[in-house]
């Protein structure tokens, strides 16, 4: 007890596919540690994860909800993370600040491969981790058939801590493989002990031995005893399993089912024994707390309809407190979260997770110090955004905050992003798929009373020419005083996709003079915003050679008119061609979906330049295509539902190229329709 005191806290994540009962885990484990009297229900809409109306509404966790307590001596920060792949962003940034991670799942052998991306993630950053698999007591759970898909997805090996006693509805119990002790569950109660059922005594000792030869991979000692037949002590065996767990070379599993407590004071039990100790988990990120500098990071921002801005933070060393300078930003409160209430603490210490107030100059993913500079410390990769939709707001008096709003949102979930297209004009909302930006609307309407107008965003087209023309562009304009008067000969020549605008002038004698020149250049531009087509023009070159003047009617003004004159009168004659923008993408899915994901490229019109295996994804391909960007708005939506949920792509522009003649009809008849 005395080095769990020492220790201080644990801070443990929640994770796992969506239905797989991270929440109900949650109030399990708050209930079991005594933090609270009465366990939430999701259906009765009172745990205290998913407390915000857009995950009530859902009935899915959307954002990481924070739960402290105190346990065994122990400060626990429990971290209940999205499961959606959606949101996978939020999910990942929290983790990267925590000791250990539960991953829960369902004993379901065809949704293992939703944990691949998950697990690939926590081997990255060599995050210690176990597996709780939930809903144990389905009807048809086979344990030693999901452990074997779960080992063909983790590139770390299985460690099973317990052997179940019974299966699906007659699940009664486990054994545990350390001690090899029986027990039968009690639902809302510690599980009591029973004799050992001699007709599982096989079963048992193939997975026990199972366990401590893959335990012996990594100990010398315990592989001697083994081949020496000597039974290796409970300790040492215990040792093993918390040494490995902290080293992420192994993944333990329990088994239970959350929504009667089975199984989860065991997992409570092992977490306590085996998870690391905060400093372990500040020395893998590169950390030495010699200097025992308070050195804090941000995973997750918050923005309270009462509280304003609060930053959730790992004290990764030394201790903070209330009033402080981080980032020579002083520190406005300090709270435990338990869920969506908060309790002001004065201080935290290493290991800890606390929410900061007042920190408007902070963002998620930032290092926080008292003394600059602060430590680069690593952050999670931006997952691409695949998704968008474009937004307006439904009353245009509030277009005036959007911009302000809209960086808040970005803020609470660095998952999404924004952009204004400049030829559309469109305000463009870009997510990780169609849940995903539904929660981020549900966000301004409730949050900011910003009601949104969506639709799909338009292709920004462009067009171009494919033959050359020489034009003659005329404006004379008289009034009551001086006239207007400009006089152009126009050559118009295609140039070579992706050469851009080039505007040259031959005028010989000064039949233009100078100074109307830069008028002429002027009126071909304006026109290049929108061809015969509609669309913005590309790749072509204007050539003045030729012109006239009147020495008192003529202006730079006239000379622009002119040209916009010539061009409208020459641009149709130049066979103009329609361009779509073309991405480069790169598709990540596991190798028995290559197939699948090969007809869908092909399908939406889109060119494979070849795939290979993924690196250091074991059993997953990458392929690498061109796809027109007109394909894409729901590419991902198809695509997940080819691959179980799992398949992922990033995308870059690439170049124009011509629209197909058949699909050039149908563009423009759209574009017609929307005018």
């Amino acid at each position: 007890m005395a080095d769990r005191r020492s220790a201080g806290s644990r801070s443990i994540a929640i994770v796992g596919p969506y239905l797989s009962g991270k929440t109900t885990l949650l109030e399990s484990l708050l209930s079991v540690t005594g933090a609270t009297t009465r366990k939430g229900s999701i259906k009765e809409h009172n745990t205290i994860g998913d407390a915000s109306a857009e995950a009530r509404d859902r009935q899915m966790t959307v954002e990481v909800n924070s739960a402290t307590v105190e346990y065994e001596g122990l400060r626990w920060n429990f971290l209940d993370c999205p499961g959606s792949i959606e949101l996978a962003q939020e999910t990942y940034n929290a983790l990267i600040g925590v000791d250990a991670v539960v991953v829960v799942c369902e004993p379901v052998v065809d949704r293992v491969l939703n944990l691949s991306p998950l697990f690939n993630f926590l081997d990255e950053w060599e995050i210690p981790h176990l597996i709780f698999l939930n809903k144990m007591d389905r009807a048809d759970v086979d344990f030693m058939q999901v452990l074997h898909a779960l080992a063909a997805v983790s590139s770390r090996p299985l460690i099973p801590h317990q052997y179940p006693i019974g299966h699906g509805h007659k699940l009664k119990g486990f054994i545990d493989l350390v001690t090899e002790d029986a027990f039968q569950y009690h639902s809302g109660a510690c599980a009591d002990p029973i004799p050992f059922p001699e007709e599982l005594q096989v079963e048992e000792k193939s997975a026990r031995q199972e366990m401590l030869e893959t335990l012996a991979d990594f100990d010398d000692k315990l592989l001697e005893e083994l081949l020496e037949d000597i039974p290796p002590p409970q300790d040492e065996i215990l040792q093993d399993l918390k040494m490995e767990l902290g080293a992420d070379l192994i993944v333990p599993v329990f088994f239970g089912v959350a929504e009667e407590d089975y199984g989860v004071r065991p997992l409570m039990e092992a977490l306590l024994r085996e998870a690391p100790d905060p400093s372990a988990t500040a020395e893998r990120r590169g950390l030495n707390d010699a200097d025992n500098q308070p050195i804090a990071q941000v995973l997750k921002t918050y923005y309270t309809p009462q509280g304003g801005k609060l930053s959730l933070v790992r004290v990764w060393q030394g201790q903070i407190e209330d009033g402080m300078t981080l980032n020579d930003v002083r520190v406005g409160g300090m709270y435990r979260l338990m869920g969506q209430q908060h309790q002001s603490v004065l201080r935290a210490g290493a290991g800890e997770l606390v929410a900061l107030a007042r920190m408007d100059q902070v963002k998620t993913g930032d290092v926080l110090t008292a003394h600059a500079p602060a430590p680069d410390l690593p952050v999670a990769r931006m997952i691409p955004q695949v998704y968008a939709k474009a937004i307006e707001a439904d009353n245009r008096k509030d277009e005036v905050k959007l911009t302000s709003v809209l960086g808040k949102l970005l803020e609470e979930d660095p998952g999404l992003r924004w952009e204004q297209q400049g030829d559309t004009h469109e305000i463009v909302l870009w997510g990780q798929g169609d849940i995903h930006l539904q929660v981020a609307l549900s966000r301004l309407q409730r949050k900011y009373n910003l009601p949104m107008t969506t639709h799909q965003p338009k292709i920004p087209y462009r067009e171009s020419i494919r033959r050359t023309t020489s034009v003659h562009g005329r404006y004379k304009h008289q009034t009551g005083g001086h006239g207007q008067f400009g006089d152009v000969f126009l050559d118009i020549q295609p140039r070579e996709r992706g050469a851009g605008f080039q505007f040259t002038q031959k005028i010989v004698g000064g039949v233009v003079p100078k100074q109307y020149i830069p008028g002429v250049e002027a009126g071909v531009r304006d026109y290049l915003a929108r061809g015969p087509m509609g669309f913005p023009v590309v790749d072509i070159a204007v050539t003045l050679t030729n012109g006239s003047y009147h020495s008192v009617d003529s202006s730079e003004q006239a000379f622009k008119q002119a040209a916009r004159i010539a061009m409208q009168e020459g641009m149709p004659r130049c066979k103009p061609v329609l361009l779509e923008p073309i991405l480069n993408i790169k598709i990540a899915v596991p190798n028995d979906f290559t197939s699948k994901i090969l007809r869908l490229v092909s399908g939406r019109r889109g060119q494979i330049l070849g795939y290979d295996a993924k690196a250091a994804w074991s059993g997953w391909d990458e392929v690498v295509a061109q796809l027109p960007q007109a394909e894409m708005h729901d590419l991902i939506v198809e695509l997940r539902s080819l691959t179980l949920g799992v398949g992922s792509f990033e995308w870059t522009y690439d170049h124009l190229q011509e629209v197909p003649e058949r699909f050039t009809t149908q563009v423009l008849q759209a574009a017609w329709n929307t005018k």
